[in-house]
């Protein structure tokens, strides 16, 4: 897994975009404004996801490069450690939970305007 692969495959989410809105370095994942994914360049490549609290536990206590989330709420966001014990399909499990938790909380009207894009 390298950043320009996770790149792509955020960005390929219906109605994804990024932005850099706390500095040049951390890039931010949206679906209709609301964050889904956060990440940098650097290495170690890490995400951060948002993730079902009760999931959320469970992974960490699976997984040693699956820890609460940097910077975030500890209860629904997990950073994840690319290249570690965390195989690439359930890096992008993740991704698509995190994505799918944003828009199964979005309003009726953001969903229609999400799915005319």
């Amino acid at each position: 897994m390298n950043f320009n692969t996770l790149d792509q495959y955020l960005c390929s989410k219906k109605g994804a975009t990024f932005d850099y809105p706390f500095d040049e370095k951390v890039r931010v994942y949206r679906v209709m404004e609301k964050i889904f994914a956060l990440t940098t360049e650097e290495l170690p490549l890490e995400v951060n996801l948002k993730c079902d609290p009760i999931y959320a536990l469970e992974l960490r206590t699976l997984y040693n490069d699956i820890r609460a989330g940097y910077h975030m709420n500890k209860k629904h966001w997990n950073t994840l450690k690319a290249n570690g014990d965390v195989d690439d399909k359930l890096f992008f499990e993740l991704c698509d939970h995190s994505y799918e938790l944003i828009v199964s909380k979005l309003t009726k009207k953001q969903k229609e305007e999400l799915l005319s894009i």
